[in-house]
């Protein structure tokens, strides 16, 4: 008898590009996500089936990273199942039916929510369900760094594995789930899938981390989270110099997640709106993940400066996720959305814009 869960997806708050440096992050599974239903199949292979796409099947004897396999499902199913087997965790075939109300390149973390789904039925199926959530958060990205080609943190990952808003320290490992409503401040939060294409833009996300990076190893640390911020604003920078520039963002992020944090515990629309367009503001003057020379796709950038435009004064904007193309993040107040959501469809089409609720 099959058997269904269901992974949410994930909406990034704040802590735009911090996780992989060891540092703070803000997020929230959403309403909407990947379902399966699924059962064992007795013998040495996987097989998913999805509409819309290729089935895929991936053979329990063939584990190895394969470069062709790049940026496509089945390599998540072949790490993450690798990832188990490097564990000493049980792994075994099974056949899934699955359905996704995730677009791909959505900025939701649907390539982290199918791969903790992965990990949830290996870990259903085969090990009695005892295996910890943050185990499969890390099968899982290790699936995504290792086969899919994705130089991604932990952020998405745990999120889907824990099904809740959580604010995260990588530094001091310091979890707190938080009861979070933006209905009840009055606020509707959206994205809308400005349409830019993800391909070639491997070589853009891994220079962010790359280049933060290097500014920690003048410290002699591997992670920015690990410098201390007031030695590092000591230093005479130029912010001309784009690493410097991403490490800035980095420091002033890392310092605004908490304050993002405590004003949506509390409830306070204001703050968090005002925290909102500062995070969206470095973002795009410091971090510079919006367009990039690889692709020359101005989407995203043309979301944002439209979403200035009706929000002005009214509500918050700005970039969701990794950058370069996808979404654009939007709060304002919910008598505004329905306006706001008009505008966005017209220009990057119907359905384009989505209201989310955090879980």
């Amino acid at each position: 008898m099959r058997k269904e869960l269901f992974v949410s997806g994930v909406t990034e708050l704040a802590g735009n590009h911090t996780d992989h440096q060891n540092g703070r992050v803000l997020a929230s599974a959403i309403d909407l996500g990947i379902t399966a239903r699924y059962e064992a199949n007795g013998l040495d292979v996987i097989r998913i089936s999805s509409e819309g796409h290729e089935p895929i099947e991936v053979r329990l004897s063939q584990l190895q990273v394969r470069t062709a396999e790049f940026a496509k499902p089945q390599a998540l199913v072949r790490g993450v199942a690798a990832a188990f087997q490097e564990l000493g965790l049980a792994i075994g075939g099974f056949d899934a039916a699955v359905r996704s109300s995730l677009a791909e390149g959505s900025g939701l973390s649907s390539s982290a929510a199918f791969s903790v789904l992965i990990a949830r039925i290996l870990n259903e199926l085969f090990n009695g369900g005892q295996v910890q959530p943050i185990v499969l958060a890390r099968a899982a990205q290790q699936a995504e760094n290792r086969h899919y080609g994705k130089p991604c943190g932990l952020m998405g990952q745990m999120v889907c594995a824990l099904g809740h808003t959580l604010y995260a320290d990588f530094k001091t490992r310091e979890l707190e789930p938080i009861q979070a409503d933006f209905a009840a401040m009055g606020l509707t939060l959206c994205v809308t899938d400005t349409g830019g294409s993800h391909a070639g833009l491997a070589t853009s996300y891994a220079r962010i981390p790359a280049d933060m990076t290097y500014i920690a190893n003048l410290f002699d640390k591997g992670f920015l989270g690990d410098v201390d911020p007031a030695e590092f604003w000591s230093r005479g920078w130029d912010a001309s110099n784009r690493p410097v520039r991403r490490a800035m963002h980095f420091f002033n992020e890392n310092e605004r997640v908490p304050k993002m944090r405590d004003a949506l515990k509390a409830g306070d629309g204001a703050t968090y709106i005002r925290l909102m367009n500062e995070s969206g503001r470095s973002s795009e003057e410091l971090l510079n993940n919006i367009v990039t020379s690889a692709t020359g796709d101005t989407k995203l950038a043309q979301g944002l400066e439209r979403s200035a435009r009706l929000l002005e004064g009214r509500g918050a904007w700005r970039v969701h996720g990794g950058g370069f193309a996808g979404c654009v993040q939007a709060l304002m107040p919910a008598e505004d959305f329905a306006f706001y959501k008009q505008e966005m469809d017209r220009a990057f089409g119907p359905g384009a814009c989505r209201e989310i609720r955090l879980v």
